[in-house]
């Protein structure tokens, strides 16, 4: 049964991979559609799987909204490919928990090899560890958390926050939410996140980083841990690293980089420069399942550190203890949770199919058609970008000249109505964010296999939508 149903699955994904630009990118289902047309209980008797598989195909698919398109602009990509995907089939056959190198050597192992790869690849220091996890904001969770059990000495994981109840984190006010999340899981608090203000390129302005620090020592508080982005998630703005690393080193903070997307990018020997300072940082993360063609799950932490980062979480109780603890490395003790998916293996799959040049060249290849469309809204006379083009992503919106008098709120609305225009019609999906009060679109350009004729026909397409909203 398994080998004959099996071939009907695969030849399904196949056929679905080829047409999935057939699909309207944007589910265009109906709240509760799905969850209405699903039984109310378990069925007590069960049911073959050809039967499962056409309610799939019936009800499920519908509902999907398709990341996979060339024609997907939102939010950031969640990409895969070939051999991510034929990885992860044998990840789910293999059926391993890789929480211990003893629970499955292999998997452990080609961890630390990949990681090292990666590593060497975007010139991190060598001396620098790589671990893979589930998020980038599991990762900055176990980042925080270090950080506050390296500030305590650790007495925090023993004895709870007696006396160590004015810690302080610091990130730039376009910093993702995903920060904010972590302080409160950390016990540090939200109140005690200081968010600091942005240049003129959204960046966080690092003078007045330095003023906040200083006036919260003024004030009793004890400044703990900045997170610098590298690429934020609404304009991927870039926080100057090198000069927020001399303010970190200056009052012993731990600095952690967030690159979740834009992080791919430094296999670019041209982007590198933004990782200047990253010596003095102490972590750094950036998702392979974004914008390097490994299907969700694959967050690659990398930590200066690691035995600050394995004393934080490591525990080790009767039931899990084996003869090989202290020889190897045991990932479940390198952060948040014990149980471990072999996420490795298509990160493996991915890099060497590749290769170094092969995902060099599909990565200048987005950011060679973000620059086409850049150079479009620019010369337009009805479009104009928010904010610089940076690497992959274009923040623009819609100003037509026979309206330009109008007041801030009514673009807004207009902008609003251009975008949910463009998700209805299924030909593609973009996501919006707001820059100086203003609603903007976003349309990043980086699914694995999107291509010129994709962009063209999008702008035209958004072009044509935008004027047919005119009065």
């Amino acid at each position: 049964m398994f080998r004959e149903t099996a071939h009907q699955f695969v030849d399904w994904m196949a056929d679905y991979m080829e047409n999935v630009e057939q699909y309207p990118v944007k589910s265009q289902v109906a709240p509760k559609d799905i969850y209405n047309q699903i039984e109310n209980a378990i069925p007590y008797e069960g049911e073959s799987l050809e039967a499962i598989f056409d309610d799939f195909k019936k009800i499920i698919v519908p509902g999907i909204t398709h990341w996979q398109s060339p024609n997907f602009f939102a939010y950031f990509q969640a990409n895969t490919s070939t051999p991510s995907i034929l990885a992860e089939m044998l990840t789910a056959t293999l059926g391993i928990q890789g929480m211990k190198w003893d629970t499955s050597p292999a998997s452990t192992e080609l961890e630390e090899k990949v990681m090292e790869w990666l590593r060497d690849a975007i010139t991190l220091p060598s001396n620098w560890s790589g671990v893979i996890q589930d998020s980038a904001s599991t990762a900055t969770l176990a980042s925080i958390i270090t950080a506050r059990e390296q500030k305590s000495k650790f007495e925090v994981n023993k004895k709870g926050f007696k006396g160590y109840t004015n810690f302080r984190v610091y990130c730039s006010e376009e910093t993702h939410s995903s920060i904010e999340k972590a302080v409160k899981i950390a016990g540090i608090g939200k109140e005690n996140l200081v968010k600091v203000p942005t240049d003129a390129t959204l960046a966080m302005d690092a003078e007045v980083l330095a003023t906040y620090i200083n006036r919260d020592l003024a004030n009793g508080h004890i400044p703990l841990c900045v997170i610098a982005a590298i690429g934020t998630t609404g304009s991927m703005a870039m926080d100057p690293l090198a000069t927020i690393a001399e303010i970190t080193k200056k009052h012993k903070l731990w600095l952690h980089v967030d690159a979740a997307y834009a992080g791919a990018a430094f296999l670019l020997p041209e982007y590198q420069y933004l990782m200047k300072g990253i010596t003095d940082a102490d972590s750094l993360v950036f998702n392979p399942h974004k914008w390097l063609f490994t299907n969700f799950d694959c967050t690659a932490y990398f930590i200066k550190d690691k035995d600050a980062l394995v004393n934080t979480f490591s525990i080790l109780p009767e039931y899990l203890k084996t003869k090989t603890d202290g020889l190897v490395a045991n990932h479940c003790d390198w952060g948040i949770p014990l149980g471990r998916r072999f996420r490795s293996l298509k990160l493996w799959f991915v890099l060497r199919h590749y290769g170094l040049k092969g995902l060099q060249e599909k990565l200048r290849y987005h950011i060679k058609l973000t620059k086409w469309l850049e150079a479009e809204i620019t010369n337009s006379n009805e479009f104009e970008l928010a904010v610089p083009r940076s690497m992959n992503l274009v923040c623009f919106y819609y100003k037509p000249p026979i309206l330009e008098h109008m007041p801030l709120e009514a673009h807004n609305r207009l902008n609003e109505k251009l975008l949910n225009a463009l998700n209805r019609s299924g030909n593609m999906y973009l996501t919006h964010t707001k820059i100086e009060k203003r609603f903007v679109l976003r349309m990043s350009i980086g699914q694995t296999n999107v291509a010129e004729s994709h962009i063209q026909d999008a702008w035209s397409f958004i072009k044509k939508t935008a004027k047919d909203l005119l009065p």
